[in-house]
């Protein structure tokens, strides 16, 4: 892969050499589909297309709005899968980040999504976890933070992205306009995405 544009190391200038770059974070939920688990009926998953190869990393909106295509911007090379899961051909899996936003009704979509594919019906997805975008400023009310707790209990890791006035008035994001938080964020991810797709767990 080509270096991360969003790493901040990589911004510095002069000779000195930069410090390793942050070490994948560990899964602190479950990594791979689960026995037992009921799929979501029907109408309630999320389509799938076909793709030709698990060659990059894709963004999976679980609901409109979610903010997909900001975070395909954020990090390039990556991918908007346009609220669908992307499907390559057998052995290897694809990498998944599912994105929401914090209101009710975009956890809600964050839980179907994580159950349909904790179900085992998603073959060929590797979900690394889920990216959580501020729906409004300030602190999210007590009831929110708990279901979101809940529901990020069912992927292997949560991201959250704080609310970014800037990008609500429609400026593109920019390394000038994010904050450290969504630094953090795309560093995790991009050492995630560096690994090896084909040791992601997977139901193949």
């Amino acid at each position: 892969m080509t270096q991360n544009p969003w790493d901040r190391q990589s911004t510095t200038s002069g000779p000195q050499q930069s410090p390793p770059g942050p070490s994948p974070q560990p899964a602190g939920g479950p990594s791979a589909p689960q026995h037992g688990v009921s799929a979501p009926a029907e109408d309630q998953r999320l389509p799938k297309f076909a793709i030709p190869a698990a060659d990059t990393l894709w963004w999976v909106g679980v609901h409109g709005g979610a903010g997909e295509t900001t975070m395909a911007l954020l990090l390039p090379g990556s991918r908007a899968a346009n609220h669908r899961w992307p499907i390559p051909p057998p052995p290897v899996p694809t990498p998944v980040v599912l994105v929401a936003r914090t209101h009710a009704s975009g956890l809600r979509a964050a839980q179907r999504a994580a159950v349909e594919w904790a179900s085992g019906v998603v073959q060929g997805v590797a979900v690394l976890g889920l990216v959580l975008i501020a729906d409004a400023p300030g602190r999210l009310p007590r009831v929110l933070d708990d279901f979101a707790d809940i529901v990020g209990g069912g992927v292997p890791r949560v991201w959250d992205i704080p609310w970014i006035e800037e990008w609500r008035r429609g400026e593109a994001p920019t390394p000038e306009n994010t904050p450290d938080e969504v630094f953090e964020v795309l560093e995790s991810i991009y050492a995630l995405r560096a690994a090896n797709p084909a040791d992601y767990p997977a139901p193949y």
